[in-house]
């Protein structure tokens, strides 16, 4: 997702924990130190005052204090009538919502019996080397923000680390199952979690709930060395359910990295694919687009090109033993605010790198095609929801919605349960859908939101069984959250990571 920030961008940054008001859903983009996040857009500023008079008048009137209504369901659903207001009807949420405990309280019980099958989570190891992401935060510490030393989560970046993820994703969501993934570096050491890490992660959350609540991939590295033997390795003993690759080499120096590689790579890659079709491992989940505004100037000797989607269709058509998942759905901007691509879409019916990828099947006929929602989502949800809603449209046109999976990147984000919120309500406008032909949403329960949040995720990987959403509230993982919620643990709607320092 781009390179690291240097310390001058960093000086220019503070820690999204710490920002004054903190809302059920974010009200400027956040960055997890991978890029730099842009400064609250005037769209987002009125989001938040509207949904601060939302509070106060509301808290009061209910006997409680802001932060309280903002933690409660009701103040979740007041969140989405403020962007409403804002930036038109592209939230399903009623007034009754945001202002009656039972109605918010009705509705969340509801869908408390929703498979949630996220396919893209993250944290990193408790070793992970004084490097990268533990670098910037002793950095953001030692130059602009000494709090950090103190707070709850302290210096060693427990809230990027296994327990805040546990807690995060299984207490402070509804997310029932995971797909654990990790990140390849130029330099395997500092890798967040290395293959084995990954495994026995699962392994800890599984032998915690008594059932299978987490998946996990095993990374391939082409052109690195020893890249092969390490496939042989993870087929024999690391035993993933899917595999994760980044085409554009090192993913937090694309501009410097020494390994980038094309999918339809015959003479490097295929021989990979025929060990996968062979192991009967062959899901392999790709990232892709990610880049900055100026990627063609930073990326040099047009490397960049290997965060498209050109070197898909050939291997999907050569390979149909292999599903290929496309990471964040290959969307291209990270750094930008989506105004100037929703403008663009509005004149031409195109997304940069989207519609490629969702015209991918009907131009080459293929059907081993896939999407996810990881990043993506979770950027132009709360940036500019009607670009997101035309997103969500060119994918499901081209795709067909059982092929776009939910992901999140959590942690890096903060608890998931504000994306999966954003993603229940999101409708895409009706004007849009008369002038591009794209088929509604529906209802957070319906069948287009149903399969992509979990069933489809569900059915791929072969953990049908977890329909049963009873039998995961009494596993291990369902009886500690039942506890917990007993206990009057409320969840924390905090979103961590980095945003542009005020002024």
């Amino acid at each position: 997702m781009g390179s690291f920030l240097s310390e001058r961008a960093l000086a220019q940054l503070q820690g999204a924990e710490q920002v004054p008001f903190h809302g059920p859903v974010p009200t400027q983009m956040i960055s997890n130190g991978e890029f730099t996040p842009l400064p609250q857009t005037p769209q987002q500023r009125k989001v938040e005052a509207r949904l601060k008079d939302l509070a106060d008048t509301t808290s009061r009137r209910l006997g409680m204090d802001r932060r309280q209504f903002l933690r409660s369901a009701c103040g979740m659903a007041a969140a989405f009538v403020a962007m409403n207001e804002v930036f038109g009807p592209v939230y399903q949420v009623s007034p009754a919502e945001a202002a009656e405990p039972e109605a918010a309280a009705s509705r969340a019980d509801a869908l408390s019996k929703q498979l949630i099958f996220d396919d893209q989570l993250h944290f990193v190891r408790d070793d992970y080397p004084f490097q990268g992401l533990l670098s910037l935060a002793k950095y953001a510490a030692d130059h602009w923000n000494p709090a950090m030393r103190n707070d709850k989560l302290g210096m060693t970046l427990a809230r990027y680390k296994f327990d805040n993820f546990l807690k995060e994703v299984y207490l402070d969501s509804d997310t029932r199952v995971g797909l654990l993934s990790g990140a390849p570096f130029d330099d395997p050491a500092n890798w967040f979690l290395s293959n084995d890490q990954i495994k026995q992660a699962a392994d800890t959350v599984n032998s915690i709930a008594g059932s299978r609540r987490l998946l996990y991939h095993s990374l391939v590295t082409p052109k690195q060395a020893g890249w092969m033997e390490e496939v042989d390795r993870c087929i024999s003993v690391v035993r993933p359910t899917s595999w994760k690759g980044y085409t554009i080499g090192d993913p937090l120096q694309p501009q410097t990295t020494r390994y980038p590689w094309r999918l339809d790579d015959e003479k490097l890659v295929y021989p990979f694919y025929e060990k996968a079709v062979k192991a009967g491992i062959t899901t392999v989940c790709i990232h892709k687009g990610l880049l900055p505004k100026n990627y063609e100037a930073v990326i040099p000797g047009g490397a960049w090109r290997y965060a498209n989607v050109d070197d898909l269709p050939k291997a999907a058509k050569d390979w149909p033993q292999i599903s290929f998942v496309i990471y964040h759905s290959a969307l291209r901007p990270a750094q930008e605010d989506p105004e100037a691509h929703l403008q663009e879409f509005e004149r031409t019916g195109y997304i940069r790198w989207v519609s490629d990828l969702a015209e991918i099947p009907g131009k080459h006929g293929v059907t081993n095609v896939y999407a996810d929602l990881g990043t993506c989502f979770a950027m132009c949800a709360v940036t500019n929801p009607r670009f997101c809603a035309a997103m969500m449209g060119v994918l499901i046109k081209g795709l067909g919605a059982e092929h776009v999976f939910w992901g999140t990147d959590s942690v890096w984000y903060g608890s998931p349960q504000w994306q999966i919120e954003a993603f229940r309500r999101l409708e895409i406008p009706e004007d849009m859908q008369g002038k591009y032909g794209f088929a509604p949403l529906g209802p957070a329960d319906g069948p287009v939101k149903n399969a992509i949040l979990g069933q489809n995720g569900a059915k791929h990987y072969k953990i049908e069984q977890h329909a049963d959403m009873d039998l995961l509230d009494r596993d291990g993982i369902g009886r500690i959250k039942a506890a917990y919620l007993r206990d009057g643990q409320d969840r924390t709607n905090l979103a961590y990571g980095y945003v542009p320092k005020p002024g």
